[in-house]
Protein backbone atom coordinates (compact mmCIF):
# COMPACT_ATOMS: atom_id res chain seq x y z
CA UNK A 1 0.00 0.00 0.00
CA UNK A 2 1.31 3.46 -0.88
CA UNK A 3 2.31 5.60 2.06
CA UNK A 4 0.05 8.55 2.76
CA UNK A 5 1.56 11.85 1.66
CA UNK A 6 2.33 14.01 4.66
CA UNK A 7 2.56 17.43 2.97
CA UNK A 8 5.09 19.06 5.33
CA UNK A 9 5.70 22.79 5.03
CA UNK A 10 9.08 24.39 4.46
CA UNK A 11 11.62 25.78 2.02
CA UNK A 12 14.19 23.64 0.23
CA UNK A 13 17.22 25.09 -1.52
CA UNK A 14 17.92 22.71 -4.40
CA UNK A 15 20.87 22.66 -6.81
CA UNK A 16 19.28 21.79 -10.16
CA UNK A 17 21.47 19.71 -12.43
CA UNK A 18 22.26 20.41 -16.06
CA UNK A 19 20.00 18.38 -18.35
CA UNK A 20 17.00 18.28 -16.01
CA UNK A 21 13.92 20.45 -16.30
CA UNK A 22 12.86 22.47 -13.27
CA UNK A 23 9.64 20.43 -13.17
CA UNK A 24 11.48 17.09 -13.08
CA UNK A 25 13.80 18.43 -10.39
CA UNK A 26 10.78 18.94 -8.12
CA UNK A 27 10.12 15.20 -8.21
CA UNK A 28 13.30 14.72 -6.18
CA UNK A 29 11.89 16.93 -3.42
CA UNK A 30 8.47 15.24 -3.59
CA UNK A 31 10.02 11.80 -3.22
CA UNK A 32 12.45 12.81 -0.47
CA UNK A 33 9.73 14.42 1.65
CA UNK A 34 6.89 12.07 0.63
CA UNK A 35 4.72 15.01 -0.40
CA UNK A 36 2.78 16.19 -3.43
CA UNK A 37 2.57 19.91 -2.74
CA UNK A 38 5.70 21.66 -4.00
CA UNK A 39 6.39 24.71 -6.13
CA UNK A 40 9.54 26.40 -7.39
CA UNK A 41 10.08 30.13 -7.49
CA UNK A 42 11.41 30.64 -11.00
CA UNK A 43 12.30 28.08 -13.66
CA UNK A 44 15.70 27.25 -15.11
CA UNK A 45 16.01 25.92 -18.66
CA UNK A 46 17.13 22.30 -19.01
CA UNK A 47 20.59 23.33 -20.24
CA UNK A 48 21.02 25.52 -17.14
CA UNK A 49 21.87 24.55 -13.58
CA UNK A 50 21.93 26.11 -10.18
CA UNK A 51 19.68 27.35 -7.42
CA UNK A 52 15.99 26.54 -7.24
CA UNK A 53 14.16 27.81 -4.17
CA UNK A 54 11.44 25.22 -3.63
CA UNK A 55 8.42 25.90 -1.42
CA UNK A 56 6.74 22.88 0.16
CA UNK A 57 3.24 22.43 1.60
CA UNK A 58 1.50 25.56 2.86
CA UNK A 59 4.55 27.65 1.95
CA UNK A 60 3.82 27.24 -1.78
CA UNK A 61 1.69 30.35 -1.22
CA UNK A 62 4.78 32.52 -0.78
CA UNK A 63 6.34 31.36 -4.08
CA UNK A 64 5.28 34.50 -5.91
CA UNK A 65 7.04 36.73 -3.39
CA UNK A 66 10.36 34.89 -3.76
CA UNK A 67 10.06 34.95 -7.56
CA UNK A 68 10.30 38.75 -7.36
CA UNK A 69 13.83 38.66 -5.89
CA UNK A 70 16.96 39.79 -7.70
CA UNK A 71 19.11 36.94 -9.01
CA UNK A 72 22.81 36.27 -9.64
CA UNK A 73 24.13 34.14 -12.49
CA UNK A 74 27.33 32.88 -14.04
CA UNK A 75 27.19 32.36 -17.80
CA UNK A 76 29.41 30.97 -20.52
CA UNK A 77 28.81 32.88 -23.77
CA UNK A 78 29.75 31.29 -27.10
CA UNK A 79 30.52 33.95 -29.73
CA UNK A 80 30.26 33.71 -33.51
CA UNK A 81 26.90 31.89 -33.73
CA UNK A 82 23.43 32.95 -32.59
CA UNK A 83 20.80 30.23 -32.23
CA UNK A 84 17.03 30.66 -32.43
CA UNK A 85 16.69 29.69 -28.77
CA UNK A 86 19.81 31.66 -27.73
CA UNK A 87 21.12 28.52 -26.03
CA UNK A 88 22.98 25.34 -27.10
CA UNK A 89 19.72 23.49 -27.81
CA UNK A 90 18.76 25.65 -30.79
CA UNK A 91 19.48 25.99 -34.50
CA UNK A 92 22.09 28.48 -35.72
CA UNK A 93 20.36 31.42 -37.39
CA UNK A 94 23.21 33.91 -37.58
CA UNK A 95 27.01 33.84 -37.83
CA UNK A 96 29.38 36.73 -37.33
CA UNK A 97 32.90 37.82 -36.52
CA UNK A 98 34.31 37.30 -33.05
CA UNK A 99 34.73 40.27 -30.69
CA UNK A 100 38.04 41.30 -29.21
CA UNK A 101 38.45 41.23 -25.46
CA UNK A 102 38.55 45.02 -25.28
CA UNK A 103 35.27 45.25 -27.25
CA UNK A 104 33.69 42.72 -24.92
CA UNK A 105 34.85 44.48 -21.76
CA UNK A 106 33.54 47.81 -23.07
CA UNK A 107 30.16 46.29 -23.94
CA UNK A 108 29.81 44.55 -20.56
CA UNK A 109 30.38 47.89 -18.83
CA UNK A 110 27.72 49.54 -21.00
CA UNK A 111 25.19 46.80 -20.21
CA UNK A 112 24.95 47.77 -16.56
CA UNK A 113 22.13 49.76 -15.02
CA UNK A 114 18.51 50.24 -16.08
CA UNK A 115 17.69 49.30 -19.67
CA UNK A 116 14.98 48.00 -21.98
CA UNK A 117 15.28 44.34 -22.98
CA UNK A 118 13.41 42.34 -25.62
CA UNK A 119 12.82 38.84 -24.17
CA UNK A 120 13.74 35.77 -26.23
CA UNK A 121 11.01 34.49 -28.54
CA UNK A 122 11.62 31.07 -27.00
CA UNK A 123 10.36 31.94 -23.52
CA UNK A 124 7.49 31.15 -21.16
CA UNK A 125 5.92 34.60 -21.63
CA UNK A 126 2.29 34.40 -22.68
CA UNK A 127 0.73 35.98 -25.77
CA UNK A 128 -3.07 35.72 -25.95
CA UNK A 129 -2.97 32.92 -23.39
CA UNK A 130 -0.28 30.86 -25.12
CA UNK A 131 3.42 30.55 -24.39
CA UNK A 132 5.64 32.45 -26.79
CA UNK A 133 7.89 29.39 -27.22
CA UNK A 134 4.89 27.20 -28.17
CA UNK A 135 3.77 29.74 -30.78
CA UNK A 136 7.25 29.85 -32.33
CA UNK A 137 7.49 26.06 -32.44
CA UNK A 138 4.09 26.08 -34.16
CA UNK A 139 5.50 28.24 -36.94
CA UNK A 140 4.12 31.58 -35.76
CA UNK A 141 6.18 34.78 -35.87
CA UNK A 142 6.41 36.32 -32.43
CA UNK A 143 7.39 39.89 -31.60
CA UNK A 144 7.76 40.60 -27.90
CA UNK A 145 7.85 44.15 -26.57
CA UNK A 146 10.89 45.47 -24.74
CA UNK A 147 10.58 45.51 -20.95
CA UNK A 148 12.46 47.47 -18.31
CA UNK A 149 15.13 45.47 -16.45
CA UNK A 150 18.11 46.32 -14.29
CA UNK A 151 21.58 44.79 -14.49
CA UNK A 152 23.39 45.51 -11.23
CA UNK A 153 26.62 43.75 -12.16
CA UNK A 154 28.12 42.64 -15.47
CA UNK A 155 31.63 41.28 -15.04
CA UNK A 156 34.06 39.32 -17.24
CA UNK A 157 35.58 36.33 -15.40
CA UNK A 158 37.46 34.28 -18.01
CA UNK A 159 37.96 33.96 -21.76
CA UNK A 160 39.05 31.42 -24.35
CA UNK A 161 40.68 33.08 -27.34
CA UNK A 162 40.20 32.05 -30.95
CA UNK A 163 43.40 34.03 -31.74
CA UNK A 164 45.59 34.91 -28.75
CA UNK A 165 47.57 37.48 -30.71
CA UNK A 166 44.48 39.38 -31.81
CA UNK A 167 42.68 38.57 -28.52
CA UNK A 168 39.51 37.57 -30.36
CA UNK A 169 37.17 35.84 -27.93
CA UNK A 170 35.48 32.53 -28.77
CA UNK A 171 34.09 31.84 -25.29
CA UNK A 172 33.67 34.07 -22.27
CA UNK A 173 32.58 33.39 -18.71
CA UNK A 174 30.74 36.33 -17.15
CA UNK A 175 28.92 37.06 -13.88
CA UNK A 176 25.64 38.96 -13.79
CA UNK A 177 23.42 40.30 -11.02
CA UNK A 178 19.99 41.23 -12.36
CA UNK A 179 16.43 42.20 -11.48
CA UNK A 180 13.38 39.97 -11.79
CA UNK A 181 12.44 39.22 -15.39
CA UNK A 182 15.91 39.71 -16.88
CA UNK A 183 16.85 37.06 -19.46
CA UNK A 184 20.56 36.22 -19.48
CA UNK A 185 20.12 34.66 -22.93
CA UNK A 186 18.86 38.00 -24.23
CA UNK A 187 21.65 39.83 -22.41
CA UNK A 188 24.25 37.65 -24.17
CA UNK A 189 22.52 38.31 -27.52
CA UNK A 190 22.54 42.08 -26.99
CA UNK A 191 26.11 42.27 -25.67
CA UNK A 192 27.32 40.34 -28.72
CA UNK A 193 25.37 42.62 -31.08
CA UNK A 194 26.89 45.66 -29.39
CA UNK A 195 30.32 44.17 -30.15
CA UNK A 196 29.39 43.64 -33.80
CA UNK A 197 29.17 39.90 -33.22
CA UNK A 198 26.61 37.16 -32.56
CA UNK A 199 26.33 34.76 -29.62
CA UNK A 200 24.35 32.27 -27.61
CA UNK A 201 24.69 30.85 -24.11
CA UNK A 202 26.69 27.64 -23.87
CA UNK A 203 25.98 27.32 -20.16
CA UNK A 204 24.21 29.07 -17.31
CA UNK A 205 24.32 28.71 -13.52
CA UNK A 206 22.08 30.57 -11.07
CA UNK A 207 24.09 31.28 -7.94
CA UNK A 208 21.73 33.46 -5.84
CA UNK A 209 18.02 34.20 -5.45
CA UNK A 210 17.61 37.17 -3.13
CA UNK A 211 19.49 36.25 0.04
CA UNK A 212 19.53 32.52 -0.78
CA UNK A 213 22.87 31.15 -1.99
CA UNK A 214 23.60 28.12 -4.19
CA UNK A 215 26.42 26.95 -1.92
CA UNK A 216 23.79 26.24 0.78
CA UNK A 217 21.63 24.15 -1.57
CA UNK A 218 20.97 20.42 -1.40
CA UNK A 219 23.00 18.71 -4.12
CA UNK A 220 25.53 21.53 -4.47
CA UNK A 221 28.40 19.08 -3.94
CA UNK A 222 27.15 17.08 -6.94
CA UNK A 223 27.70 19.99 -9.36
CA UNK A 224 30.92 20.25 -11.33
CA UNK A 225 32.98 23.42 -11.10
CA UNK A 226 31.44 26.00 -13.43
CA UNK A 227 34.31 26.59 -15.82
CA UNK A 228 34.32 27.08 -19.59
CA UNK A 229 35.91 23.68 -20.26
CA UNK A 230 33.31 21.79 -18.17
CA UNK A 231 30.43 23.73 -19.68
CA UNK A 232 31.50 22.96 -23.24
CA UNK A 233 31.69 19.24 -22.47
CA UNK A 234 28.11 19.29 -21.16
CA UNK A 235 26.85 21.52 -23.98
CA UNK A 236 27.62 18.70 -26.42
CA UNK A 237 24.82 16.67 -24.79
CA UNK A 238 22.27 19.15 -23.45
CA UNK A 239 19.71 16.61 -22.28
CA UNK A 240 21.92 14.22 -20.30
CA UNK A 241 22.21 14.97 -16.58
CA UNK A 242 25.29 13.83 -14.70
CA UNK A 243 24.98 10.65 -12.62
CA UNK A 244 23.52 11.53 -9.23
CA UNK A 245 23.79 9.87 -5.82
CA UNK A 246 20.05 9.93 -5.14
CA UNK A 247 20.24 8.60 -1.58
CA UNK A 248 22.72 11.34 -0.64
CA UNK A 249 20.46 13.95 -2.21
CA UNK A 250 17.28 12.64 -0.50
CA UNK A 251 19.01 12.55 2.88
CA UNK A 252 20.28 16.10 2.35
CA UNK A 253 16.82 17.38 1.42
CA UNK A 254 15.26 15.83 4.52
CA UNK A 255 17.98 17.28 6.74
CA UNK A 256 18.01 20.76 5.21
CA UNK A 257 14.31 21.51 4.71
CA UNK A 258 13.80 24.82 6.49
CA UNK A 259 10.70 25.49 8.56
CA UNK A 260 9.39 29.03 8.23
CA UNK A 261 10.82 31.02 11.15
CA UNK A 262 11.09 34.74 11.85
CA UNK A 263 14.72 34.59 10.72
CA UNK A 264 13.83 32.84 7.44
CA UNK A 265 10.96 35.30 6.88
CA UNK A 266 13.38 38.20 7.20
CA UNK A 267 15.73 36.42 4.77
CA UNK A 268 12.79 36.27 2.36
CA UNK A 269 12.48 40.05 2.69
CA UNK A 270 9.26 40.00 4.73
CA UNK A 271 8.38 42.32 7.60
CA UNK A 272 7.80 40.18 10.70
CA UNK A 273 4.97 40.66 13.20
CA UNK A 274 4.16 38.61 16.31
CA UNK A 275 0.50 37.91 17.06
CA UNK A 276 -0.62 38.53 20.65
CA UNK A 277 -1.96 35.28 22.22
CA UNK A 278 -5.32 36.80 23.16
CA UNK A 279 -6.02 37.62 19.50
CA UNK A 280 -4.85 34.34 17.98
CA UNK A 281 -8.34 32.79 17.80
CA UNK A 282 -9.75 35.90 16.11
CA UNK A 283 -6.91 35.88 13.57
CA UNK A 284 -7.62 32.28 12.60
CA UNK A 285 -11.38 32.81 12.35
CA UNK A 286 -11.02 35.78 10.02
CA UNK A 287 -12.05 38.67 12.26
CA UNK A 288 -11.26 42.14 10.83
CA UNK A 289 -7.64 42.96 11.60
CA UNK A 290 -6.46 45.92 13.63
CA UNK A 291 -3.22 47.11 15.18
CA UNK A 292 -4.11 45.73 18.62
CA UNK A 293 -3.57 42.17 17.35
CA UNK A 294 0.19 42.65 17.02
CA UNK A 295 3.19 43.32 19.25
CA UNK A 296 4.47 46.22 17.11
CA UNK A 297 3.14 48.61 14.50
CA UNK A 298 2.02 47.10 11.22
CA UNK A 299 2.79 50.42 9.57
CA UNK A 300 6.52 50.14 10.32
CA UNK A 301 6.79 47.93 7.23
CA UNK A 302 8.23 49.53 4.10
CA UNK A 303 5.79 50.49 1.35
CA UNK A 304 4.80 47.35 -0.54
CA UNK A 305 6.67 45.02 1.83
CA UNK A 306 4.96 41.68 2.53
CA UNK A 307 4.15 41.03 6.19
CA UNK A 308 4.63 37.61 7.82
CA UNK A 309 2.71 36.86 11.02
CA UNK A 310 3.98 34.49 13.74
CA UNK A 311 2.68 33.32 17.09
CA UNK A 312 4.64 33.93 20.28
CA UNK A 313 5.83 30.30 19.96
CA UNK A 314 7.21 31.27 16.50
CA UNK A 315 4.67 29.23 14.54
CA UNK A 316 4.06 30.75 11.12
CA UNK A 317 0.44 31.97 11.02
CA UNK A 318 0.11 33.60 7.60
CA UNK A 319 0.63 36.74 5.52
CA UNK A 320 -1.09 40.13 5.62
CA UNK A 321 -0.67 43.49 3.93
CA UNK A 322 -1.79 47.10 4.36
CA UNK A 323 -3.90 48.99 1.86
CA UNK A 324 -5.41 52.47 2.24
CA UNK A 325 -4.69 52.41 6.00
CA UNK A 326 -6.45 49.06 6.35
CA UNK A 327 -4.88 45.78 7.46
CA UNK A 328 -5.95 42.91 5.20
CA UNK A 329 -5.42 39.15 5.14
CA UNK A 330 -3.48 37.50 2.32
CA UNK A 331 -3.93 34.02 3.75
CA UNK A 332 -3.82 32.09 7.00
CA UNK A 333 -1.68 28.99 7.65
CA UNK A 334 -3.57 26.40 9.68
CA UNK A 335 -0.31 24.99 11.12
CA UNK A 336 0.07 28.19 13.13
CA UNK A 337 -2.91 27.24 15.32
CA UNK A 338 -0.70 24.82 17.29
Amino acid sequence: MEKKKNNPSGIVLLAKQHGKTSFNSLYTVKKALNTTKVGHTGTLDSFAEGLLVVCVGALTRISGSITAFNKDYEAVIAFGNETDTLDPCGTVIKTSRLPTQSELEKSLAEFTGKMMQVPPAFSALHIDGKRSSDLVRGGKTVELSARPVTVYKSELKDVVYDDEKLKTVKYAKAAFSVSKGTYIRALARDIAADCGSAAHLAGLRRTKVGNFDLCDACGYSLLEEFQIENVLKKAADTEKPLPCDEKLLYDEIRAKTQKMTTELAEQCGFFVLVLKPEYQKKFFTGYPLNQDYFSKSVYSADAGQRIAVFSEKEDFCGMIHTENNRILYDYVIAEGRN
